[in-house]
């Protein structure tokens, strides 16, 4: 097969959770462009339909929903939005995330609601996103990690900075355990043509503080944060078959920094 047709998402349908976020944007973006037919999820709809009007205007197959993870109901809902519009889901992007917590010392209860979005809500929408998956005959989901579910805090970056430099536990907690549920998931998925892959990235550049910027980007070997392209691509060959053979795998994108 043409390496072109390998990277097409043409007559795929995909669901984005979290897609009018930061690195959710760039996402949607990059699995529309490939010819996908795309659905944003995230809580708030009116947020999805500005995200979705302007990749619409572009000329991409885009589509708004609504759901939150933390709530059973709502994800059941979804997921008979999906059936009942789309008829099939080929790809989902566990990219949507909670964070009540934001720092070390932070209420206990902080990081129990964390939990209740991030561990048990990601569960359960992972099982019903993923029977939809085998119901279509088959296809990817690919959760979106970060390098400190990889890594202890960099506190150094900090230095020169108001930033905070006291980061919340819940979020690296969350991200490690992130790594072996994508290995569990793929082995459970033997025989059902399902891959299962998670990316961690590192820091995407969002006009953050000129000395964080300088203290962070010194340290890599590219010599920059990750920008909105640079996820693209990795996201494409995840959800295409050109990583027909890609499976239980989680892939550090962070311009070597941690290398």
């Amino acid at each position: 097969m043409n390496v072109k047709d390998l990277l097409s998402l043409k007559g795929k349908v995909i669901l984005v959770t979290g897609g009018a976020g930061n690195y959710g944007k760039c996402i949607v973006e990059g699995m529309a462009e490939a010819d996908g037919t795309v659905i944003t999820a995230s809580r708030n709809i009116e947020k999805n339909k500005e995200v979705v009007d302007g990749f619409r205007n572009r000329g991409l197959d885009v589509h708004a929903m609504q759901v939150d993870q933390g709530n059973h109901s709502s994800v059941l809902k979804l997921k008979d939005d999906i059936q009942k519009k789309f008829g099939a889901l080929h790809v989902f992007v566990n990219n949507a995330v909670s964070r009540p917590m934001a720092s070390y010392d932070a209420p206990i209860e902080q990081f129990e609601e964390s939990m209740r979005v991030n561990a048990t809500g990601m569960v359960y929408i992972m099982r019903e996103m993923t029977d939809l998956i085998v119901k279509t005959g088959g296809g990817s989901i690919i959760s979106i990690g970060s390098m400190m579910g990889m890594f202890g805090p960099d506190l150094s970056n900090y230095d020169g900075t108001d930033m905070n430099k006291n980061p919340p536990p819940d979020y690296f907690f969350h991200n490690s355990g992130l790594l072996n549920l994508t290995r569990y998931w793929a082995k459970m998925m033997a025989g059902k043509n399902v891959r299962v892959n998670c990316i961690s990235p590192g820091g995407l550049f969002n006009h953050q503080p000129e000395k964080f910027l300088e203290n962070y980007t010194k340290k890599v070997p590219l010599g920059r944060m990750a920008n909105n392209d640079d996820i693209k691509g990795l996201m494409v060959l995840l959800a295409s078959q050109a990583g027909a053979y890609i499976n239980g795998e989680n892939i550090l994108m962070d311009g070597g920094l941690n290398a």
